[in-house]
């Protein structure tokens, strides 16, 4: 009976198991169950207020700004989005650390620095900063021109048997199509070519993370035509003919994520933030929490971890809680049931060896 009885448990744990797979799996794909959900605007700015409240304390704040100060270039869309939130915590930062600060910002702020700076970002991408780029090489980078260039110099390397830099590449086809936007479908021609072009300035500055990078190979190597692509006059018409738009949508979608955030937080701010995205999904996280915190998206990345704050645009449902429930049940089920047939089976043992 013993045996039976272990034999039927067994098998409604097992029944069990499964349907628990299937309905987890439903619940994956029902937009209805999903287990996750988008926090509203309120919701972002509530839940990170409560997080900043405990974690930008007098010593968090003060590293930070320290190790920003120590930085050669300094990054001010950063130092100076530390300070507002100090302020906005009511922390008092050390009178030492104020002067350096100011210190610095005059240094940096110089005519004659910024003069320099700028000549040198304008020649030479990888030289910008910060607090240069977006003056002196952003306005070239948005520009059709740059995408037209970007696209011919591809065609004539290719032609030429050059290595061809297809990441420039897939950035450029996503700039030229957002000149027209019925060549993407998902945001607007604004925020599609800022998203582009602070991609195109991001990955000349070496900030662009691998993830966009990678989409940018996949979209070139997947969607491009190369034959048609050594004919193309720099049209939006000849673009359309040279490559396969759903190649690049997926990457046109994160470029517009991109412009989102700088629409929100300033052009700035948002080279900053790009540099944590490394795909889609955080991309849109990043743009939902920069339209709801403004340029305070800045400080809450650097204080709490871009990692927590783009977790904290989204939130479990009950759906999830129900299941997670479930699971710890099945869970508990199981290893009730191995515990029994462990000492079961270690009593039968003993019983031997008294035998």
């Amino acid at each position: 009976m013993k045996r039976l009885a272990r034999a039927i448990l067994t098998a409604c744990m097992t029944g069990s198991l499964i349907l628990t797979l299937i309905a987890a799996s439903q619940i994956a794909m029902s937009d209805q169950l999903a287990p996750l959900r988008e926090r509203s605007a309120e919701e972002i700015v509530a839940v990170t207020d409560v997080m900043m409240a405990r974690a930008a304390t007098p010593e968090r704040l003060t590293e930070l700004i320290e190790t920003r100060l120590a930085e050669d270039p300094r990054n001010w869309a950063t130092l100076t989005a530390l300070r507002d939130a100090a302020t906005e915590q009511g922390v008092v930062l050390p009178p030492v650390l104020i002067t350096a600060y100011e210190l610095a910002k005059a240094e940096d702020g110089s005519l004659a620095n910024m003069a320099g700076d700028c000549a040198s970002c304008a020649w030479d991408i990888s030289s910008c900063s910060l607090s240069n780029a977006m003056i002196c090489k952003l306005p070239i980078l948005v520009t059709p021109v740059e995408d037209v260039r970007g696209v011919v110099k591809a065609g004539r390397d290719y032609l030429a048997g050059d290595d061809v830099d297809e990441v420039d590449l897939g950035l450029s086809v996503v700039g030229l199509g957002a000149t027209a936007l019925v060549l993407f479908t998902g945001g607007t021609s604004e925020t599609l070519k800022l998203g582009a072009a602070a991609a195109k300035l991001a990955r000349g500055m070496k900030i662009l993370s691998p993830g966009i990078e990678r989409m940018a190979l996949t979209a070139v190597r997947t969607g491009v035509d190369w034959k048609a692509l050594t004919r193309i006059d720099g049209s939006v018409e000849s673009l359309a003919g040279a490559v396969r738009l759903d190649a690049f949508q997926p990457l046109a979608d994160v470029a517009s994520d991109i412009g989102r955030i700088g629409a929100a937080t300033g052009p700035t701010s948002a080279l900053h933030l790009v540099r944590y995205v490394d795909d889609a999904p955080q991309a849109r996280q990043m743009a939902r929490a920069a339209e709801a915190l403004g340029p305070r998206a800045v400080a809450r990345a650097e204080v709490l971890g871009p990692a927590r704050l783009m977790r904290s645009t989204m939130r479990l449902t009950g759906t999830a809680w129900e299941l997670i429930s479930g699971l710890l049940g099945l869970i508990g089920s199981i290893t009730l049931l191995l515990i029994g047939a462990l000492k079961g089976a270690a009593f039968r043992h003993l019983r031997r060896l008294s035998r």
